[in-house]
């Protein structure tokens, strides 16, 4: 079933998630749902906080992109048809800081607001899957750029965070515009 994503400036955006504890049918439920939200948005990636949930847990499912990226998952290459969607959860990613790459980064948080984000190509995360099996996912491209992104959701960190100021001032309006329909919306004016 599809859920609500919660947009800029709703405060459950900046909150950290609390570690995943419980693997459960409630939580394979969530992340069903989570899927179905992310799906039905035309997204690659959605954190809980997306959703109002603040819990270390994201999804993505890269297989309707056309970009290339490599990945291994556990030491292989399995096939993303077999992998994806994946649900990520408790991640901890480490970085390889040479090459960063520049691409433009949208958000479903963010309707139809993109701007330039620069982050490393390569990562190693190690998380643990819905069932709290622990995982090591090691990959590049937009892969390693989609799971930063969600990673930073789950610790309260937005895309507008990484973007240089020259470029966060270009989509000001925008953002002003979207601040202003969040609070209309919440009630609060």
């Amino acid at each position: 079933m599809p859920l609500e994503i919660v947009h800029f400036n709703s405060p459950i955006l900046r909150k950290k998630g609390a570690k995943v504890t419980t693997f459960d049918a409630a939580l394979r439920r969530l992340a069903d749902d989570m899927i179905a939200t992310m799906h039905e948005a035309q997204g690659i990636g959605l954190a809980a906080q997306q959703i109002g949930k603040a819990i270390q847990l994201c999804v993505v499912d890269l297989r309707p992109t056309e970009s290339k990226f490599n990945w291994l998952l556990d030491g292989a290459r399995t096939p993303l048809e077999i992998i994806m969607p994946m649900a990520i959860l408790n991640p901890v990613l480490t970085a390889v800081p040479e090459p960063t790459t520049v691409y433009e980064e949208g958000c479903l948080s963010f309707p139809l607001i993109r701007g330039d984000v620069v982050r490393p190509d390569e990562l190693t995360v190690k998380f643990q899957d819905l069932g709290g099996h622990p995982h090591t996912l090691w990959c590049t491209g937009l892969f390693s750029r989609c799971v930063q992104h969600e990673a930073d959701h789950l610790n309260g960190v937005l895309f507008i965070d990484r973007m240089d100021k020259v470029v966060l001032a270009e989509i000001d309006p925008e953002l002003k515009a979207l601040k202003k329909r969040t609070r209309e919306a919440s009630g609060k004016s």
